[in-house]
């Protein structure tokens, strides 16, 4: 395709968008769809502005292709970040490379993932050395790293993210060796990273755009230097995201590793004092595992000390990693051991916002998902928490507000910012994502209309005498009352919960009634869950948060959401109860400025899963009656895509009938 120079970026977008344009006449299936070519076009006319963009566009719009098309026809240099992997390949192997073969451009394009993604060359080595059970594994793997040109476990196939080989044949910026790696000539992170470099249009995900931004990785180039348009899909993640890369994080299983590579590292100096204080180390990531593994969530510092042993182990933990650090600084040169001493000081610096220690002089958190600087202006009051993670926990910490911090960090890089999501808006206004990430106030926006028809595809019932939220008898009383409907429509259900105690009880409630198959969120991985629940097609999928976005099942599969209760985050979460605190300070209202805001916008992308196609027909389930009885009712209702509601049981069984795969058309 020849680009017309005389004509503007957006005409030619909205061009090509159209019934004649290269995409419908290359691309089997393509359509003009008029919201996408208004996205496209102010999109278009963002880049050309080198302006901020906030775009909320709904399942259907065809909104890569409405944010990739007038990025490529700029041939301007772009980083395009998704919320997750699979979302980063499903835009780098499916729909980048249609886009650019309609076109017929030359675009030099590249992948990036995090390091997990690619086996470290030196730590199988190290791995290989080692015995154990794995060796048949661990020489598969070396099979393929020979003959394997990028050394992405993808390609491998047979490790899955939990696997505890996994840490041991890749690597972390807390145990990367960097430039003085022997292995660094080979590494394939860093080759990746180049190929990024040296790409017109590279595809990350967030995790690694934050990471860009602290520019923490000793040895390895900034991906965002250069980039004259960064583009931000499923942009509603980046508030919780930003919270924790502006802050600190220490978990268990970085103390373990640690442990683990210094106590083999050693082994050639084996001294009493060495074997004591490798001793010492494990049993307190032990005593730290079951103490932080324990807790049932976030868990404010202040509330945790008082109630366990968790302080005098964080203490002890600090002394010892002290001595272990001495330990390695007195051991015979050698490139690991210093990294593991700076390894040892930088989790020293994260423990000492806990055990009310001054860091180690000269050291900074960069390895231990130590976040970014934030300016003066941004230093607020810092918040600490302790949370379960794995098979253990985490100790976190993170400015109450990180606006500044957003806004300072993403000023660095001038040029174009497009953020996209199906929910970034309440109720048209996007006050609330701008606030948090410290927009200014000329940033664009705009709202682009549903594609579906909700008004003939869909129906709303909010089921009536149902007991209060959060009682013990919520979740029974719902499942009792929407039964008849959910036997209707024979499955085809997602039940989506606030909490994992209620996915819990509500899959043994199901799983006594005996109707139906169930597929429940932690009793199997995610992928499997969501095939076999489409391959079911009359299951019901039990899940709680990780299931109300990102989860795309088209067609009668999914035929009924349902929604225990408003997703309001726990009023006990540190993190939250820091930020209503500044907000009333600052005079606002914490409840309507925040937390109904944050829970609509939950709402939503539980709602979003429910029509993803123009002839999907399906029934929501809102279990909450406050959205009839509470004054802030009307507004959670008025931020649902327009649908007809239906008032008692009856008429929701009906509709759920018509939902049935054996249902007269």
């Amino acid at each position: 395709m020849e680009i017309d120079p005389d004509a503007s970026l957006t005409r030619q977008a909205s061009r090509e968008l159209a019934a004649g344009g290269a995409l419908a006449q290359r691309i089997p299936g393509f359509c003009e769809r008029r919201v996408q070519r208004d996205m496209a076009e102010q999109v278009a006319q963002a880049i050309t502005d080198s302006a901020t963009l906030l775009v909320e566009a709904g399942t259907g719009t065809g909104k890569t292709m409405a944010y990739l098309l007038p990025a490529v026809l700029s041939g301007k240099r772009t980083v395009v970040s998704t919320g997750t992997k699979n979302l980063q390949d499903q835009l780098y192997q499916r729909d980048l490379p249609r886009l650019l073969e309609a076109l017929g451009m030359p675009v030099r394009t590249a992948l990036l993932k995090g390091r997990a993604n690619y086996l470290c060359r030196y730590r199988l080595k190290q791995a290989a050395e080692q015995p154990g059970t794995d060796s048949a594994r661990i020489q598969s793997l070396r099979q393929f790293m020979e003959a394997s040109a990028s050394g992405e476990l993808a390609d491998y196939g047979k490790l899955a993210d939990q696997d505890p080989l996994r840490p041991r044949v890749t690597s972390t910026a807390d145990n990367c060796l960097g430039t003085r790696c022997p292995d660094y000539d080979d590494c394939f992170v860093f080759a990746a990273r180049r190929r990024a470099l040296d790409a017109d249009l590279v595809v990350v995900n967030h995790h690694l755009l934050f990471a860009d931004f602290a520019v923490r990785e000793a040895g390895f180039s900034e991906i965002l230097p250069g980039a004259e348009i960064v583009i931000v899909d499923e942009a509603h993640q980046l508030p919780d995201l930003a919270a924790s890369a502006f802050g600190q994080r220490l978990s268990t299983r970085q103390l373990s590793e640690l442990s683990r590579d210094a106590r083999r590292c050693c082994v050639a100096f084996e001294t009493p004092a060495a074997s004591e204080t490798l001793q010492r180390l494990a049993d307190l990531c032990a005593a730290l595992e079951s103490e932080l593994g324990a807790l049932e969530g976030r868990t404010a510092w202040q509330r945790l000390r008082l109630q366990t042993g968790v302080e005098s182990l964080i203490g002890d933990t600090a002394k010892t990693l002290e001595a272990l650090a001495a330990l390695l600084d007195a051991m015979a040169d050698d490139e690991e051991r210093r990294r593991l001493a700076e390894r040892c000081r930088e989790q020293l610096t994260v423990l000492a916002a806990f055990v009310d220690r001054d860091p180690p002089e000269g050291t900074a958190p960069h390895g231990v998902d130590g976040g970014l600087e934030p300016d003066d202006s941004a230093v607020t009051e810092m918040v600490r928490w302790a949370e379960p993670l794995g098979w253990g926990g985490a100790l976190c910490a993170s400015p109450a507000d990180i606006s500044a911090a957003y806004r300072r960090a993403a000023s660095g890089h001038p040029g174009a910012w497009i953020y996209v999501s199906a929910t970034l808006s309440v109720n048209g206004r996007f006050d609330l994502f701008r606030g948090q990430l410290g927009l200014a106030a000329e940033t664009r926006e705009c709202v682009l209309p549903p594609v579906f028809d909700y008004e003939s595809q869909c129906r709303l019932w909010v089921p009536a005498a149902l007991p209060a939220p959060g009682g013990d008898q919520h979740t029974r009383a719902l499942l009792r009352t929407v039964l008849p409907a959910l036997e209707a429509s024979d499955g085809g259900a997602f039940l989506l919960m606030t909490t994992h105690r209620a996915v819990k009880e509500a899959a043994a409630l199901l799983r006594a009634d005996g109707r139906f198959p169930l597929f429940v969120q932690s009793e199997d991985d995610r992928a499997r869950l969501l095939r076999g629940f489409s391959e079911a097609g009359n299951g019901v999928l039990i899940g709680a948060a990780s299931f109300w976005e990102g989860v795309d099942v088209p067609g009668n599969a999914l035929r009924m959401v349902i929604i225990d209760k408003l997703p309001f985050a726990p009023p006990d979460d540190p993190v939250v109860e820091a930020r209503r605190e500044r907000i009333e300070r600052d005079g606002g209202n914490a409840f309507m400025d925040y937390q109904l805001p944050q829970a609509i916008l939950a709402l939503r992308q539980g709602v979003g899963r429910l029509i993803r196609s123009e002839s999907d027909r399906g029934l929501l389930v809102l279990g909450d009656p406050r959205v009839r009885s509470a004054r802030y009712g009307a507004k959670v209702l008025r931020a649902l895509p327009a649908m007809p509601q239906l008032e008692a049981t009856e008429e929701a069984v009906a509709f759920a009938q018509q939902l049935h795969p054996g249902a007269s058309p």
